[in-house]
């Protein structure tokens, strides 16, 4: 259930019987030239409604679509707020959720705000607050490669531009990783991929959305077992 569709009575009722906030946490930067500046923001909605919808007991925050995003500077439409501002914009943020809850879920899906992310994090575990992070992971392509291009066929078909599905940079994250903290993704691709989506298709995405699913799933039941809400 969506948090904003609920009044504060009946938000206050949902806090007492220990429900968790769930906030998605994304981005709006490129993903190539035939991904949405909504992909990251996208899979970390889809993500905590699907966990929503195993366990009633979560709510979900309305998501935080910007982050750090400076690496992807240079393509049009990339809006970031740096790392300095997304720490603070969470760690107020989950200060201000714990008013209400008792613990608070941060799903991040964008790989560029994994900095802000744990120091805002750390901070707030610090500040004795009941606080606990997913960010998924996969295996191929870093960015707007097949993975991603897959879980958006999946999500939001409509937005994607398969005629416009190019290979980007080839190289793996770790061969590139030092150009992209240098120059950002345009010094080692000029289209924006880092990776190759052509060939992606929603069976695959479904397939990996599940798992991913399965993965935070199983993470917040470790954190927080039905039983003891």
């Amino acid at each position: 259930m969506k948090l904003v569709d609920l009044a504060w009575p009946d938000v206050a009722e949902r806090a007492a019987a220990g429900a968790i906030l769930a906030v998605p946490i994304g981005a709006t930067e490129q993903h190539g030239p035939h991904l949405p500046l909504s992909t990251d923001t996208d899979i970390a909605l889809a993500l905590c409604d699907r966990l929503a919808a195993a366990r009633p007991d979560v709510l979900v925050a309305p998501t935080v679509a910007y982050g750090s995003s400076g690496e992807h500077a240079g393509f049009a439409g990339t809006l970031s707020i740096g790392q300095q501002a997304t720490e603070l914009l969470l760690l107020e943020l989950g200060r201000s959720a714990a008013e209400t809850f008792r613990r608070l879920l941060f799903v991040s899906a964008h790989g560029g705000n994994a900095g802000p992310v744990a120091r805002a994090v750390a901070r707030l575990r610090a500040e004795s607050h009941d606080v606990e992070v997913f960010q998924p992971r996969w295996q191929g392509d870093p960015h707007a490669g097949r993975p991603e291009t897959a879980l958006q066929l999946t999500l939001r078909p409509h937005t994607v531009r398969m005629d416009r599905a190019v290979a980007g940079d080839l190289r793996s994250l770790g061969e590139v990783l030092n150009l992209l903290r240098t120059g950002g993704v345009r010094a080692v691709s000029h289209n924006g991929v880092l990776g190759d989506p052509t060939g992606s298709t929603a069976q695959e995405g479904e397939a990996l959305l599940a798992a991913l699913v399965e993965a935070l799933t199983f993470q917040v039941d470790a954190w927080c077992p039905v039983a003891a809400r």
